[in-house]
């Protein structure tokens, strides 16, 4: 395993105590070819991913998904929580020629609050070196929700050459009663690759407004390329506006956003 993927556990110390379980979640196993890998962060703890990848991918996409972070990976391939967007969508991403890495959280750590830290950034850019360890293909983050604020926070501190660019979908800009830490506060100066932004004018969750993204694709002040990308529609299952299943995690519009990610995935290496 790379050395660079250990942190100490001070560092880990700062993902807090474990979340609270959530109900009502999707549970789900695994589908053919997926693997769950367990990467050693010392102190004897883990980052349990889900990964799974084509014969030849032609990118790597680093998953990043919201809430709490916690989806549940059990070393049977079970996942307790399923229904969100970066993992609803997996296989979908794998059959266009994707490999796919979707870390777990850490010791069902509650990573709200936590994703714009340091100790944070170094992970992320480790999950990128162990995605790039698997296939020398371009390493792409992705982050949906709250877990777009992991993902600027990865791609503005990864080491250069690490990253091809960065996705960020439905973003959290604003802060919440849960949450105090947005995607303005993981170094979007920092961001050196080129980056998508995509908004759902129909998303009602109240720390994600779809005409912030603007002003995010401002903020990207040293990035190469930025572009955002508004979407519109979706359907409400969840009880909640910023649940997954809903606009703001594109319920009902996933084709729609999975192509319009890859096809800007293709034109920037991927």
């Amino acid at each position: 395993m790379p050395g660079q993927f250990a942190l100490s556990l001070v560092a880990l110390s700062l993902l807090g105590a474990p979340a609270i379980a959530q109900t009502g979640s999707v549970r789900q196993a695994l589908v053919a070819g997926e693997r769950v890998v367990d990467l050693p962060l010392g102190d004897g703890l883990g980052q349990r991913v889900l990964y799974d990848a084509p014969p030849h991918p032609r990118a790597t996409l680093v998953m990043l998904p919201g809430g709490s972070g916690d989806i549940g990976v059990r070393r049977d391939g079970d996942l307790r929580h399923a229904d969100n967007f970066v993992i609803r969508t997996r296989a979908d991403w794998v059959a266009r020629g994707y490999a796919v890495l979707i870390p777990d959280t850490v010791d069902q750590a509650n990573l709200r609050g936590v994703r714009s830290s340091p100790a944070y950034g170094r992970l992320v850019d480790g999950l990128a070196a162990y995605a790039r360890d698997q296939a020398p293909v371009p390493v792409f983050l992705v982050g949906t929700s709250q877990g777009t604020i992991a993902a600027m926070n990865g791609a503005s501190h990864a080491r250069p050459g690490l990253i091809a660019g960065l996705v960020l979908t439905e973003s959290v800009s604003v802060p919440g009663r849960r949450s105090t830490e947005t995607v303005f506060d993981a170094d979007p100066q920092g961001v050196r690759v080129p980056v998508l932004v995509v908004a759902n004018r129909d998303d009602a969750c109240d720390v994600a407004p779809p005409e912030m993204a603007p002003r995010i694709a401002a903020a990207l002040t040293h990035a190469p390329d930025v572009r955002v990308l508004a979407v519109a529609g979706g359907l409400q299952r969840s009880d909640r506006a910023c649940g997954s299943l809903s606009p703001h995690g594109y319920y009902g519009l996933e084709q729609q956003v999975v192509e319009g990610i890859a096809g800007w995935l293709r034109t920037h290496g991927g």
